[in-house]
């Protein structure tokens, strides 16, 4: 023994409140718990106004994706250019407060908050209304554990996987089909490959062009529309970045798909 005295030490920690914001916004109380995902931190957007015409709410937000720059600006572009009053958000409350305000809603977030019951009710109300759908890219994935009727009901189906970033060739399957109007039989796009599958137990799938996997095997549908009992609404799995939204092809598809579903 060395004859120095026994040291104890202590180590006090200082826990948040529930619902106190942690660093980047997450909610103490939300973590590890994927059935209370906190909700994305609020993007730098201007505040909802709708104009006089036909009103088109995109909703965005989530991972993997720079959805200011595609889903929001260029889009927003690509629409107002045509003559509609588009608006974009990434927060919940918001979106679901202005699907009562839209005519159509093109959903490409894959963000977990927007499975909360408020939306998920208000997008319902939209829908039975009989107001438009376009489900696009993100927004087609397997996204809601806790919400299976998103995939059956609105997306019929949806994907789990896709090819790595890189060229393919999408063909048209039903030429006839207003979504496809002014569209080319076949082109080539650089595009993440969505292994999109319909569901046979969910809402019925019509597919209107596909495109064929190199780096799996499968021909996989890329315009679809799904059947509901009031909606239209159409799956565009095309929009990874400006690849994508700066195609002809592209902007065509998607004027088209938010002309349908109205």
């Amino acid at each position: 023994p060395s004859g120095g005295a026994p040291t104890i030490g202590a180590i006090t920690a200082e826990l948040a409140e529930p619902g106190t914001p942690l660093p980047g916004g997450t909610d103490p109380k939300t973590i590890g718990d994927p059935a209370k995902p906190s909700a994305p931190p609020p993007a730098a957007v201007a505040p909802i106004v709708w104009k006089d015409g036909t009103k088109v709410l995109l909703i965005g937000g989530g991972s993997s994706h720079d959805y200011q720059k595609f889903f929001n600006l260029a889009d927003t572009a690509i629409l107002t250019g045509a003559g509609y009053s588009v608006n974009y958000t990434e927060d919940v409350a918001v979106a679901a407060k202005e699907l009562a305000n839209a005519d159509i809603a093109v959903i490409s977030t894959n963000h977990g908050s927007f499975s909360g019951i408020t939306f998920r009710e208000a997008l319902k109300n939209f829908t039975d209304a009989g107001k438009g759908l376009v489900l696009l890219h993100p927004g087609l994935w397997y996204n809601f554990a806790g919400w299976p009727e998103y995939n059956a009901a609105y997306a019929g189906g949806g994907s789990k996987g896709h090819d790595k970033l890189g060229e393919f060739e999408v063909k048209v399957t039903k030429a006839d089909h207003p979504l496809l109007k002014d569209v080319p039989a076949s082109f080539k796009i650089t595009d993440e490959l969505y292994y999109y599958t319909a569901d046979p137990a969910a809402s019925a799938v019509e597919v209107l062009a596909t495109a064929t996997s190199t780096q799996k095997p499968g021909t996989y549908p890329q315009v679809f529309t799904v059947k509901h009992p009031k909606s239209k609404i159409v799956g565009l799995t095309l929009g990874h970045d400006a690849r994508a939204h700066d195609l002809p092809e592209y902007k065509t598809l998607l004027l088209n798909a938010v002309k349908w579903v109205k």
